[in-house]
C-alpha cells in the first residue's frame, strides 16, 4: 500500500464541489466498479481544535474534556476518505455512497493536546444484494507509535445491480410484525432532531453533504426531506451511555432507516444484549458491556440504527 502524504487535511467542502462533478458521466468520465487502488492518503501534525470539539460535544449531547469521545475522530478523518473517493482509480462515483457499517476500536485514548497522525485507505470491495460494497479503513497514531491508537473501519454501498441482487419479480419477504412497547421496554431517552441541529453539527463536522442541509439536495438523492448524518446518530448513542464505556473499547453501528427531519428518536440502551436491542455488527463471541438501538417512538418497527460497545 501506497501513501500519498498530503499537507494539511482537505477542506470538504471544496471535496463535495469536485465529488458533484465527477459524479457527472460526461464530465467526471467512468468508474468501473471492478478494481481498487492500492494507494492511501495521509496528513500528519494534526491537532484538535478545543473550541470545536467543544461545540462537537454540545450538539452530540457528549461531554467535553481532555478525552476525545470516541466518535469525533471522524470528524478529522473523512476529508481524507473523501480524498480517496475522489481519486480516478476509485471504484465507484463518491456522491450516493451509503454509509451502511462504522466500527470504531479505541485502543488508548486521544487526547486534546495530542499530535495526530492520520491515513485512510479503501479495500475489500465486493458484491452486495443492494450493490458495491467497499471499506474505508481510517488509523490514527500519536508520536512515534507504530500500532494505531484508533482505528475506523466505514462500510460504504454504492447502490447498483448486482450478480447478488434479487431479480425483479422475486417474490419479497413478508415483513416482520413492529414489536410492541410491552416487548421492548421503555427507551432510556427520547430525543427530538431538528434541521437547526443538524445543520449545527454540519457545520461543526465540515460535511455540508447536501442530504443533510438542502431539502432540494435531499429530494435529488431520492429522500423525502433532509436527513440526520449517521455519524450524528452514532455519536448520539454513545452519549446515552458515556462513564459506563470500556477503557480500551470496540464501537460498532449498523445504519437502518434515515432519520428525516424534524424526528424524535427514541435510543435504548441495554447491558449486554437487552430484548429487541440487537447484536449490531462486529460483535464478538460473548456479551458486548452495552448494546443500542435508535427507533422511531411512533413507528417502532423503524430502526434508524443499531449497536454494540465491546471492551477490547
Amino acid at each position: 500500500m501506497q501513501y500519498t502524504r498530503l499537507p494539511a487535511i482537505p477542506t470538504l467542502l471544496t471535496q463535495y464541489g469536485k465529488a458533484a462533478v465527477g459524479a457527472l458521466p460526461v464530465v467526471g468520465g467512468s468508474r468501473d466498479g471492478t478494481s481498487m487502488p492500492e494507494k492511501g492518503v495521509e496528513v500528519e501534525g494534526v491537532r484538535v481544535d478545543a473550541a470545536n470539539l467543544a461545540a462537537y460535544a454540545r450538539v452530540c449531547d457528549l461531554r467535553f474534556g481532555d478525552a476525545l469521545p470516541l466518535t469525533y475522530p471522524f470528524t478529522l478523518a473523512f476529508p481524507l476518505s473523501m480524498q480517496l473517493m475522489l481519486d480516478p482509480a476509485y471504484p465507484v462515483p463518491a456522491m450516493g455512497s451509503v454509509h451502511l457499517t462504522n466500527e470504531i476500536e479505541s485502543r488508548r485514548a486521544l487526547r486534546v493536546g495530542d499530535e495526530l497522525s492520520i491515513r485512510a485507505r479503501a479495500e475489500n470491495l465486493r458484491e452486495h444484494p443492494a450493490g458495491l460494497l467497499l471499506d474505508i479503513v481510517t488509523e490514527i497514531r500519536t508520536g512515534d507509535d507504530d500500532e494505531p491508537a484508533w482505528v475506523q473501519r466505514s462500510g460504504l454501498l454504492s447502490k447498483r445491480r448486482t450478480s447478488l441482487t434479487p431479480p425483479k419479480d422475486a417474490p419479497r419477504p413478508p415483513r416482520p410484525e413492529p414489536p410492541t412497547a410491552a416487548e421492548i421496554g421503555d427507551p432510556t431517552v427520547v430525543k427530538s432532531v431538528s434541521e437547526a441541529l443538524i445543520s449545527e453539527y454540519a457545520s461543526v463536522s465540515g460535511d455540508r453533504n447536501p442530504i443533510h442541509v438542502s431539502k432540494v439536495g435531499a429530494k435529488a438523492f431520492g429522500f423525502p426531506g433532509v436527513i440526520a448524518h449517521g455519524m450524528w446518530t452514532a455519536a448520539t448513542m454513545l452519549g446515552v451511555v458515556e462513564g459506563a464505556i470500556p477503557e480500551r473499547a470496540r464501537y460498532s453501528v449498523e445504519f437502518g432507516k434515515p432519520v428525516v427531519l424534524p424526528a424524535k428518536l427514541a435510543i435504548y440502551a441495554r447491558r449486554g444484549t437487552g430484548p429487541g436491542v440487537g447484536t449490531g455488527v462486529g460483535a464478538g463471541t460473548g456479551d458486548p458491556a452495552w448494546s443500542l438501538r435508535a427507533r422511531n417512538p411512533r413507528k417502532l418497527g423503524t430502526v434508524h440504527a443499531t449497536a454494540t460497545i465491546e471492551e477490547l
